[in-house]
């Protein structure tokens, strides 16, 4: 599984360069159509190209950067997964309650997070030491709460939640409660 960050860092070049081929589109267009003195400056069948290779090119784009994204693949093939590992976690006022004090997984190995909420909809985020996002769900009581992940990179983690659960929810924080090791 490729590293969300890697993937986030592509995407936010690969979309940037594209919304500018746009706005550099419309704003050409927008030029020739204005000018004054000559009727009929802009070719139809130019524009239509460039419309029809900006689509082909859009596409193309999602569906290239659709295969990297990491949980894709695990949540398509998902009844095909046995995870190596199950962990367990439930929430309730405002706290989350793990089986171990720290918990720890290995890189490579598919874990089960398993969220059970008792009162409350709450977020499960799963973080860097520098604070990005490496995964999340919401936690809803009464449904099942489960996220699938691999964990390609040791490191020591935090968890947290994500979801506004009241005035007590930004309190929700497990720091470097999580390590991944080779």
């Amino acid at each position: 599984m490729v590293d969300s960050t890697i993937v986030l860092n592509g995407q936010t070049i690969a979309y940037s360069i594209y919304a500018v081929v746009i706005i550099l589109l419309i704003a050409w267009f927008g030029y020739k159509i204005t000018k004054t003195g000559k009727a009929g400056v802009l070719k139809t069948r130019l524009f239509t190209a460039l419309v029809i290779f900006l689509i082909v090119l859009g596409v193309s784009l999602h569906i290239t950067t659709n295969l990297t994204i990491p949980w894709v693949s695990i949540d398509l093939n998902r009844d095909n997964i046995t995870p190596d590992e199950v962990i367990n976690i439930s929430v309730a006022n405002h706290k989350f309650i793990l089986p171990e004090e720290k918990l720890s997984v290995k890189a490579g190995e598919i874990v089960l997070f398993d969220v059970t909420s008792e009162d409350l909809t709450y977020g499960f985020g799963v973080f860097r030491q520098n604070g990005s996002m490496v995964c999340q769900m919401q936690v809803v009581p009464g449904h099942r709460n489960d996220l699938m992940w691999e964990f390609e990179t040791p490191g020591i983690y935090t968890i947290r939640s994500t979801e506004y659960s009241g005035p007590k929810g930004h309190q929700m924080i497990l720091p470097d409660v999580l390590e991944v090791t080779e």
